[in-house]
């Protein structure tokens, strides 16, 4: 295998100018002696280097101080290797005739800007050796070696400088010169083995072989090249220094057999880097369009989801859809930010990559624009925002309802339980038959009665007004409610007239009866209202309540402590109602009384008053216990409350910090892109690990929730706030990355320097006055100014057409490194690559199917092949393609 070294550098050991270089190979005639050896090698090299020529026009020479002697042949070998014609020669024989042919030859190579140095016609046709050689050395520079050029170079130096460039890498080559550098052969054998690797095995070659190997170059050129052999193998060996004339007569033609070649595979190259180009943005474009529509298609599929507003009728159905919402946001959503994200960084990316190859900017399918994305996105969010308001409410007022509900049974079942059987008591007419003490009985338990009855007021109203609030709050069950509601408003309204129409029958009487018993009658006024009392009192203590807050629990118990402070009180009335009884006891059994047991104005007892009394002392420690029950449900409540705000207060401050640190980072112009770059990326892993506190966060969040908690004064930041300002941190990060490496991108494409970069940069942010990222167009015009464009209305109308194709009427810092890079860089155009097409095709107007296969790599042939359409024009032949449409065409352009 051939040792090739990558690190070799190329060595110009001549730094004279061309015309210092043509002044001192004219000075040849100025050494009156040459070296015989190198007479010998100018002789045979340049007899072979004019017979190449002279035989494409069907002659030769043998001797060449002889054969140029008469000029004819002389002029024929100019007229072959310009393409021109000379002067009609003269046909005379005679010593004038062949001068005159001479110095028209000779004016010839004076046209081509040659000065000749003591040559002269005579010397020639006289057949001057030394003068012949030195003629042909002059035709030889003027027309083989002076239009080489690489680098800048030019002549000698440039193909020097070529011929260094195609040996560096080949092992035992080192050319310096055109002498001994080329006496071992390896020099020869690299140049046909680097572009001709098939005609030559350089792994065997050796330097200590240096004729074997000088003949197979010879033989390898003469035999495949079509290079005749000008030099002698042992000539060049057994001389100390090879003739440079000879030498680089020789070389020469190598250099011009392997120019087309390589010009060529530069065309070829060319062709691949643009069809690369080209696949590659087809790619990236076929990516946005799959990417969009799979976005676009899960926001329609979710939004109708979001819209149904479908009312529950339990608590439970509509947990079950707030649990889905949550898991919306936590599992489907940020799967499709991350999406969103990436198709805003593959748009802006393939645009740059678009720009930066001269393609036309790239529009996604209608509908799918990146705009477009964004206002369905909106629309996604307004509508979930809205959702999840109308679930919270929806469930808040599922629970008032359904604590609305319990209170309304409970009351309406007490209510119904006093109710019963007062219709047939006020219906009966027991006061017909009664003794007058009965009647009068029966007037004070009628009044008891209706003094009972206006105390139980209050409860129907209760009633009704929690039956209107039902109705209001859409209850599902309301007919039923209604219903009976309705039924004890219409009994409520039957005993206040059954009430009244027996207090009128008992006042009709109440003039027949004498006397009652004071005792009975006092027990029965004191037992009445202590007893509604201890009603009113043991509803108090069962009933239900709902706080939301330790203040309003902590308003609950206070009451319940006053409520206790009145107990004392009460127990002194009750041992006073329950000493009228024992007093009439006393009474009885002092005058032998005996009582019937009944008290005839009540059907109160002294039992009755002493177990409702224990009943109510029942309920007060168990009223006590629910009710630090719920004070400790609400502490609870509160702690959560602290600890979701302690985070919170830190996680939103954490999060406007990196935002404004990352837009300090995109600005900063102390450093390189890639420190800008290295420093973004270690903010987008410190992010990426910060996502634990988001999720720690979510799960307060989530308790917070399930605990029906719906406000926290100890935190302005919700959920809500956090999880907005977390995407728009994640997707501020992944955004400033893409325009950092875009920036990068444009400054590789474009050749900009570091320095240059950074000076765009900090014009850029002078003049970004408001430190957003963009300018408006006043101040993009004040930034140009300043840099010194003179800028009239018209030049800077057209400007801002490059600079804000969509009229946003800002310039963001990418369109302004475009515009400041556009007029300089170099970039591949359809005219580059269509006269690239031409070599490949040789100069015709079409190419063949043949010929692209043969010249381009497999993939970038077939994809030419199959875009690339039939050639019409009238030289068409079978199998030709329009090369020159197809260069448009990836260029977005017309024909040219």
């Amino acid at each position: 295998m051939t040792t090739i070294d990558p690190h070799v550098q190329y060595t110009n050991s001549y730094n004279m100018t061309e015309d210092e270089y043509m002044l001192q190979e004219e000075d040849w005639d100025r050494d009156l002696l040459l070296d015989p050896a190198w007479e010998k090698q100018q002789r045979k090299t340049f007899t072979a280097w004019c017979n190449s020529h002279l035989r494409k026009a069907g002659t030769q020479i043998e001797n060449i101080e002889e054969d140029f002697r008469n000029g004819l042949k002389l002029m024929l070998l100019l007229e072959v290797i310009s393409g021109e014609r000379l002067p009609k020669p003269d046909k005379g024989k005679m010593r004038f005739h062949k001068i005159a042919n001479v110095n028209k030859a000779l004016d010839f190579i004076a046209s081509k800007g040659v000065k000749l140095v003591s040559i002269g016609a005579e010397e020639i046709v006289d057949g001057n050796l030394k003068m012949t050689l030195g003629m042909i050395w002059t035709i030889i520079l003027r027309f083989a070696i002076q239009d080489i050029s690489v680098e800048e170079t030019s002549a000698k130096e440039g193909l020097l400088l070529w011929c260094q460039r195609k040996t560096a890498p080949y092992r035992n080559v080192n050319v310096q010169n055109f002498h001994i550098s080329w006496k071992d052969g390896l020099a020869l054998c690299a140049l046909i083995h680097r572009h001709r690797p098939d005609l030559i095995d350089y792994s065997k070659l050796r330097k200590d072989d240096p004729i074997g190997n000088l003949n197979t170059a010879f033989d390898v050129a003469e035999k495949y090249l079509d290079i005749p052999k000008m030099l002698d193998a042992e000539d060049i060996v057994n001389t100390p220094k090879p003739d440079e004339k000879a030498i680089m007569t020789y070389v020469s033609c190598f250099y011009h057999a392997f120019a087309g070649a390589e010009q060529a595979e530069t065309a070829a190259n060319r062709i691949c880097k643009v069809l690369a180009v080209n696949q590659e943005n087809e790619k990236l474009m076929e990516e946005y369009e799959k990417l969009a529509s799979e976005l676009l298609e899960w926001i329609r599929r979710t939004i109708p989801w979001l819209e149904n507003r479908s009312p529950e009728k339990s608590m439970s159905a509509m947990q079950k859809k707030l649990e889905d919402f949550r898991d919306y946001r936590r599992v489907h959503k940020p799967p499709r930010v991350q999406e969103k994200c990436q198709l805003e960084i593959n748009f802006n990316t393939l645009q740059t990559k678009l720009r930066l190859s001269n393609r036309p900017a790239f529009m996604p399918s209608e509908g799918k624009m990146v705009s477009d994305i964004a206002n369905a996105w909106k629309g996604l969010e307004q509508v979930e925002k809205g959702y999840e308001e109308w679930l919270l409410l929806e469930i808040r007022r599922l629970e008032r309802l359904e604590h609305l509900a319990e209170k309304f049974k409970q009351k309406a079942s007490l209510h119904e339980s006093w109710t019963r059987g007062k219709e047939e008591l006020l219906s009966q007419r027991d006061y017909e038959s009664a003794s007058l003490m009965e009647i009068r009985a029966l007037v004070r338990k009628h009044e008891a009665f209706e003094s009972d009855l206006a105390a139980h007021q209050d409860r129907v109203e209760q009633i009704a007004a929690i039956a209107q609030e039902l109705n209001e709050l859409d209850y599902h069950d309301a007919a039923a409610v209604n219903s009976r509601c309705q039924a004890i408003c219409d009994q409520w309204d039957t005993l206040g007239t059954l009430t009244q129409k027996r207090r009128d029958a008992l006042e009709r009487v109440e003039k027949l009866l004498e006397t009652i018993d004071q005792l009975y009658l006092e027990f029965a006024k004191r037992a009445a209202p202590f007893n509604n009392w201890m009603d009113g009192a043991t509803e108090d203590l069962q009933d239900m309540f709902i706080v939301h807050s330790i203040e309003e629990i902590q308003s609950l118990i206070t009451a319940h402590e006053q409520f206790k402070a009145t107990l004392p009180e009460a127990d002194k009335e009750k041992m006073s109602i329950l000493g009228i009884q024992a007093e009439i006891q006393k009474i009885a059994q002092t005058y032998g009384i005996k009582l019937s047991g009944i008290n005839p104005y009540t059907n109160l007892t002294h039992l009755d008053i002493a177990n409702k009394w224990e009943t109510v002392k029942q309920l007060v420690p168990h009223r006590d216990q629910t009710l630090q029950e719920e004070l400790a449900r609400q502490q609870a409540n509160e702690r959560l409350r602290r600890q979701f705000a302690a985070q919170a207060n830190v996680i939103g401050p954490w999060i406007q910090t990196k935002m404004e640190e990352i837009g300090r980072i995109s600005v900063d112009i102390s450093s390189s892109l890639e420190d800008q770059m290295n420093h973004l990326k270690q903010y987008e892993q410190n992010i990426i690990s910060y996502k634990s506190n988001i999720d720690k966060l979510e799960g307060d969040h989530q308790l917070i929730q399930e605990s029906l908690i719906f406000d926290n004064k100890h935190t302005s930041y919700s959920m809500e706030h956090v999880r907005v300002g977390w995407e728009q941190l994640l997707t501020t990060i992944a955004r400033t990355i893409n325009e950092v490496e875009n920036q990068i991108l444009t400054r590789d494409a474009k050749g900009i320097s570091q320095e240059q970069m950074n000076e765009f940069r900090a014009s850029f942010n002078h003049f970004d006055r408001k430190r957003n990222g963009m300018m408006d167009p006043d101040d993009f015009r004040a930034c140009l100014i300043s840099m010194g464009y003179d800028l009239g209305e018209v030049e800077f109308a057209r400007i801002m057409t490059l600079v804000d194709a969509n009229n946003t009427g800002v310039v963001t810092f990418q369109a302004f490194i475009d515009f400041m890079t556009r007029e300089t860089a170099e970039t591949d155009t359809a005219e580059q690559v269509m006269a690239s097409f031409k070599i490949l095709a040789s100069d015709k107007s079409y190419i063949t199917i043949d010929e692209l296969r043969r010249e381009l790599p497999p993939e970038q042939a077939e994809y030419c092949i199959s875009r690339m359409t039939k050639y019409m024009g009238a030289d068409a032949m079978a199998g030709a393609l329009d090369y020159i449409s197809f260069s448009s065409a990836l260029y977005g352009e017309s024909d040219l």
